[in-house]
C-alpha cells in the first residue's frame, strides 16, 4: 500500500524527495559537514604560527685576519636593557649612541645573557643590520 501510494503521488508531482524506484531518499544535514569544517578550521588556525620568521644572517669569525686598528664596540644585552661600552642604552637609541664610536669598518661584539630570549636578540641584530658599515659576531660562551 506505501508503494502504491508513493508512485501515485510521484506521478502527481507532489511529493519531490521520493525516487522512482519508490524509496523516500534521506535529506542531507549540512551540519554535520559545518561541524567538520569547524573543527579543522579550529585546527589549523592554532596549529599555525602567528608570528613571522625572519632569516638574520650571522657572520662567522674567519681566520687570518688582520687585527682591525679601530677598537671594537662592546654591546652587553640583557633581558631588561642594553649596555654600549658599559653605557646603559635604550634599544631605540641604538643607532644614535653607535654613530659617535664608529669608524670606517667597526667591529660590534654582541654578548647576550643566558635568560635572553631569542626575539630580543633577532631585534637587536635586525636594529644592528640596518646601521651601515657595521661588522656584527656575536659571542658565544663555551
Amino acid at each position: 500500500m506505501g508503494r502504491r501510494r508513493n508512485k501515485r503521488y510521484q506521478r502527481a508531482g507532489r511529493c519531490p524527495h521520493v525516487r522512482k524506484s519508490g524509496f523516500q531518499r534521506r535529506k542531507l544535514s549540512l551540519t554535520s559537514l559545518i561541524d567538520v569544517i569547524f573543527l579543522l578550521l579550529l585546527f589549523f588556525m592554532l596549529s599555525s604560527t602567528f608570528s613571522q620568521f625572519s632569516e638574520v644572517d650571522l657572520a662567522t669569525a674567519g681566520q687570518g685576519q688582520a687585527p682591525s686598528e679601530a677598537q671594537p664596540i662592546f654591546l652587553q644585552l640583557r633581558t631588561t636593557d642594553l649596555s654600549v661600552n658599559a653605557r646603559a642604552v635604550p634599544l631605540a637609541a641604538l643607532a644614535e649612541a653607535l654613530r659617535p664610536l664608529m669608524s670606517d669598518e667597526t667591529q660590534v661584539l654582541v654578548s647576550a645573557s643566558a635568560d635572553v630570549t631569542a626575539q630580543r636578540l633577532t631585534d637587536l641584530l635586525v636594529t644592528l643590520r640596518a646601521i651601515p658599515g657595521l661588522s656584527v659576531q656575536v659571542l658565544v660562551p663555551s
